[in-house]
Formats: C-alpha cells, structure tokens, sequence
C-alpha cells in the first residue's frame, strides 16, 4: 500500500524536462564493478545499476563516463563507436535501469589531475600526464600540467559528442560532474585555478569552462533532455570557494541545467566532506543546497550520508531542495525507496557508513557491503531463492551473524530455530547503543530480528544448546554462530571496581568517571576512547604495538586517526603492567615504567573466538557450519557474509 500520507513530499513524482519522475529518492553516482579492459561497462555493471532501479529509486546514475581519454587516463568507463560492443554494453545497463520504472541516468567525468585515481595498477599513474587548469604538482606529488586552450576546445567538444551518445544509448539524463575536485571543479577553484587569460581570474572566468561543457551538452541533447550540474556547494578548506561563490556559480549556470545538485568538498584536501563519515550528524551538507536553492529557480538536489525518511521527507517538505540522493544508504538496502512507498520503513537496513564499499574499491577494484552481500555480485542473482527440499534448520547464536543466516535460511523456505543463550539478540552489537556515531550498528541488530520475525523464525531467547539439546530437535542443519568473548589480560588491578570491560560499557557508563585510559588501540578501543572524548572526558588510549587501528579499512582510518588526535592522548608501544586507582602503569619502548593516569580504565584488547561452544556441537547434525567471530574475529562484512552463504548452501 502506498504511504503518501506519512511522506507526501518524498514519494511525490516530480518532472523534470520532458521526464517524469517516480519520487524524489534518486541513487547517487557510484563506480561500476567490473568495467572491462577497454572500459566497456560488463555484465556485473548492468547488474550493479540495477538492482536500486529494482528497489524503487526514481533515478540511477552510472558513473563515471570519461569523456576524453586522451588528456585523462583513469580507468573508467568510455563511450565510443570505435570500441565493439561499447555502445551495446551501455544500452544494456540503461534498459536494465529503465525496465524497473526508473531513470537511468549517467555521470559524464574528467578527472582532471586526478587522472589514474581509480586505475587499478597505481604505479601506472607514473607514466600519465595529469592535466588541470594550471601547471602545478599534486598533494601525492605529482606534477600536473596546464591545459593549453585547444585542449579546452577538444574536451569541450567531447562533452558534447558523449551526451549524444549517451541519449543514443537510451539514457534519459544527463549528469556533469563539476565537483569534488574533478576537472570542472579545477577551473572553478581559486586554489586550483591560476590562469591568467580568459579560463582564470575572476569567478566570471573561472566559471567560463564549466559553461562551454554544459552548453555544449545542451546543444548535443536538445531541448527537454534533463541536464544535471553536480557541484560542490563549498570547496570547504581554506583557500577553496565557500558557499557565497557556490551560489553564484550555481545561478550563474542555471539556464542551461535542469537540475543543481549540490554536493560538498574536494579530494584535493580527502573526501570525507563529500563522503561524510560515521563521526558526522546524518545530512551535515544538506545547508548548502539550502542555500543555493534560495538564489536559484531550478529544482535542486542534496546528498550527504542522508538514511532517514523521516529526515529525508523534512528537507523536502521545508524547502532545503527538492530532490535526496542517496549513495552508500542504496548498497545497503537498494530496496528502501519501495519500503518508504509501502509504509514499511521500519525494515530499512541502515547504512553503517564505515566505509567498507568505498575501501574495497581501491584495493580489489570491485564493490562490497558491510552489511548487504549481494553488492558487486548481483549477476549472481537478486533474490533469495527458494530451496528445492525444506529442511529443519537450527541456528545458534543470535549475534549479527547468526540472525543473518536465520533470515536467508527462512527466506528459503526453511524451518528454522534460532537459539540465543542471552535474554536478547544482537550478540556484539548491542554494545554499540552507548556510542552514538555507532547507533546504527546496534540497530542493524533490531532491523534483523524484526526481519527474522516477519519471516517466521523461531527465536528462542535465554536457551544454552547443547549436544542433547539438538539431538531433541533433530535439525537437518546447524549453524554455529556462537561469537567470541572479550580477551581480558592478567594483569593485576583487572577486576578491580574501576576496569570496565568495552563489551559491557553500555552496561556500566555510570562508572565511567571523567578522565579515563582506554587500554587497547585496535579499532573498538580508538573508537570507544573518541566517543568518551567527544562527552568532554580525558582520555588517554594505551596501545603495545606501534600502530593504532591496523583492522580498521583504509578509507576509515584516516578519519578515525583524525579523531583520535582531536579527542585523546594515543601512547603507542606501552605494554600495561598493572592497573591501579591512579590509572595504567606501562612499559614503553625504552623499558621505562609510565603510569598513564585515568580514574577508569577500559579494557579493549580484543576477543577471543568461542571454540569450546563450537567443539561441543561440530557433530550434531548432517549439515555444520561455522560463521562469524566463532571462527576468527573480524567485523560485520565477514559475519554478515558468512551467515548469508551458509543460509544458502542448505
């Protein structure tokens, strides 16, 4: 049943040109998955794009299309009738989108001196030359050279000849990227930009190139062909243009767009500005697109960590813009924009935005999910299917892993009994309630029972299963799903009324005083002595080895180091002796006895996989797999993935 009265704005259709709109959830350009060696979008790709067409989005946006390879060497896709099967492989994924009722859509791109950003040989970006406005070197160090103005004139003509393209290949809008650092935006910045003919200077100059793209595109797809600007609101670093110049150029540019999608930052300075991180409130950049869409007439869209229809209907219904994008929200659950249709909002998969999908892409060069496996394979399929032979299935251990094996193994039509020794679920994820950039964790646990619930599981609470226990019930399969327990070091003071173990934090916050020492530098000790900083206490985090956060993924550790350094004092290569009343007497490099001062100590060295639990009931049944921490701890993308496949091999 359709759900307008609760969220009349965000599930109203809007046109645009000559295109209608379904709603105003629109899926945010993210880089295929599996382009081919001549940069031909492949099976995966079609794939990718189409599983949020499927889920409801309004619009999908392909991204990038690199519309001059000869001055902008990355490797992305291209669009050209010299390629075979380029054209084709692009129809393809344009009616894959457009078969499910949505807008396919597509990003056109220049990486500007960011050429080889997303290559997968990186040593090969040695060999590029990195083009921009001006001549000048990188912040990695790389020398960047001028465009020369016939260059301009060819990548202007580019643009054009691929917007035709693109309509020819049945794609229904276009998309200019003029942000975030990429070639357009390079000509806007006045960090960036230090031409002194007619491309440099004054705004008026610094906006010439992006007006030549965009009217070039115009003249290419004619007239009610929707045209999307994407901009950055605010370069937001020192140097950079602010919001009072993102307004201008946004009006400045407005008569040949249909659409002023404002987004925020620059790679030049890290993308977590456009990318906002867990630590950032949900919609932190939704206030430039609100102030751009006073000094505008055209519809305008934001994006930024946006998860909540209740949020999102709010900007739409106060004016803030007019269209959400959402990006990483859409890989976690692609089906949210067809929840928030039928009223069931409350099964929206929250994204946990720690960065898992953005991190796998430079380092496999494929797409992934913490929490939802089918991304980056969805050529494998998009449904679960049923199961040939129904089968008795008992599930033990109601953490993250377990609950996700429970939930597929039922969706396949299995009985299915999921056993849980504590008085709820959630396992490891119930910690997370007590550190509010984590919430989200915590209610990816409620989100899976509730959808255990509606798929029939058995949920039985406050249950120890042993091997007679499962002998009683006969299962066909047992999933063994038992976690790990929390490593507490024998050390002397540990059980002294001042230790709180960080599983048990949420428990106990009240004993937490105002200077504390976190012992363990792993990633659930920095992120638990940030959180204790950002509540104003002193926190010092104590770490044996010489490197915080090892397990923490390459594209969230930058940022968490930053917090780190912002909210507590991180000793590293201190091995803890002893703890006392006054805090951590440690051992540093030089064998020196240091006593790291804390009122309240916080134990978080680790966790030690539960093999005892494991080995007891290994044999109980025809079918036995192991998932999650019981095998070896690690994160929500491995139990998460692991409990899905099990579910899928009974």
């Amino acid at each position: 049943m359709l759900n307008p009265e609760k969220y009349p704005h965000l599930t109203s259709p809007i046109q645009i040109g000559r295109v209608i709109f379904r709603n105003r959830m629109f899926s945010a350009p993210m880089g295929a998955t599996d382009i081919t060696p001549d940069c031909c979008p492949g099976p995966g790709t079609q794939g990718f794009y189409e599983l949020r067409a499927k889920g409801g989005a309004a619009s999908v946006t392909v991204s990038e299309l690199v519309v001059h390879p000869e001055t902008d060497g990355s490797h992305m896709l291209h669009l050209n009738l010299e390629t075979v099967g380029c054209l084709p492989a692009h129809v393809f994924v344009a009616d894959a989108i457009r078969r499910h009722g949505s807008i396919p859509s597509i990003e056109l791109s220049h990486s500007g001196q960011y050429a080889g950003t997303y290559m997968s040989d990186k040593n090969k970006k040695a060999s590029l030359c990195q083009w921009g406005p001006s001549d000048g070197t990188r912040p990695d160090g790389r020398p960047v050279k001028a465009l020369s103005k016939e260059q301009i004139a060819d990548i202007v003509k580019a643009y054009g000849e691929n917007a035709a393209l693109c309509k020819r290949a049945g794609y229904e809008m276009i998309m200019v990227h003029a942000g975030h650092g990429w070639l357009i935006h390079q000509f806007l910045s006045p960090y960036l930009n230090h031409r002194t003919d007619e491309y440099g200077g004054t705004l008026e100059n610094r906006i010439r190139f992006a007006r030549e793209v965009l009217q070039s595109v115009r003249d290419a797809v004619g007239p009610g062909f929707p045209i999307e600007l994407r901009l950055s609101g605010s370069e937001l670093f020192d140097g950079g243009y602010g919001i009072e110049d993102g307004c201008v150029i946004a009006h400045t540019l407005e008569d040949l767009v249909d659409i002023i999608h404002v987004s925020a930052g620059s790679y030049q300075f890290g993308f977590f500005n456009t990318t906002p991180p867990m630590f950032d409130p949900h919609g932190v950049n939704v206030w430039l697109a609100a102030e751009i869409k006073k000094h505008v007439s055209k519809p305008v869209a934001t994006i930024g960590g946006l998860s909540d229809p209740d949020q999102m209907e709010e900007i739409i219904a106060s004016g803030k813009a007019d269209i959400v994008y959402m990006g990483r929200q859409l890989l976690a659950d692609p089906f949210l924009p067809n929840k928030v249709m039928a009223g069931e909002e409350d099964k929206i998969v929250r994204c946990l935005r720690c960065y898992t999908c953005m991190a796998e892409r430079p380092v496999t060069f494929t797409r992934r999910c913490a929490v939802n496996p089918m991304i980056g394979r969805e050529i494998e399929g998009m449904e679960v299917l049923p199961a040939a032979h129904k089968k008795k299935v008992m599930v033990v251990g109601a953490g993250v892993a377990g609950l996700k094996a429970a939930v597929t193994a039922a969706q396949r039509g299995h009985e299915v009994i999921l056993c849980e020794k504590s008085d709820k679920v959630g396992g490891i994820l119930k910690s997370e309630q007590a550190i509010s950039f984590k919430y989200e964790m915590y209610q990816l646990g409620l989100t899976f029972e509730r959808q255990a619930i509606a798929e029939g599981v058995d949920i039985r609470l406050n249950t120890t299963v042993t091997p007679e226990y499962v002998a009683a019930e006969k299962p066909d399969a047992l999933i063994l799903a038992v976690g790990s327990n929390p490593i507490v070091p024998n050390l002397p003071g540990i059980d002294g009324d001042n230790v709180v173990v960080v599983n048990n934090y949420y428990l106990e916050k009240e004993k937490v005083q105002d200077s504390v020492v976190v012992l363990g530098g792993g990633l659930a000790g920095c992120e638990c002595a940030v959180h204790l900083g950002q509540e104003g206490k002193k926190v010092h985090l104590v770490e044996m080895r010489d490197t915080l956060a090892p397990d923490c993924n390459i594209r969230n550790r930058p940022i968490l180091m930053r917090k780190v350094a912002e909210f507590c004092e991180a000793h590293t290569c201190y091995a803890g002796l002893k703890i006392t009343l006054e805090g951590v007497v440690c051992r540093d490099k030089d064998g020196n006895e240091v006593l790291v001062p804390g009122k309240t100590v916080i134990c978080a060295v680790g966790q030690s996989s539960n093999r005892a639990d494991v080995d007891a009931l290994r044999r109980c049944a025809p079918y036995v797999r192991e998932v999650g921490d019981c095998v070896r701890p690690a994160n929500i993308t491995k139990a998460v993935y692991e409990g899905y496949h099990a579910a899928l091999d009974i």
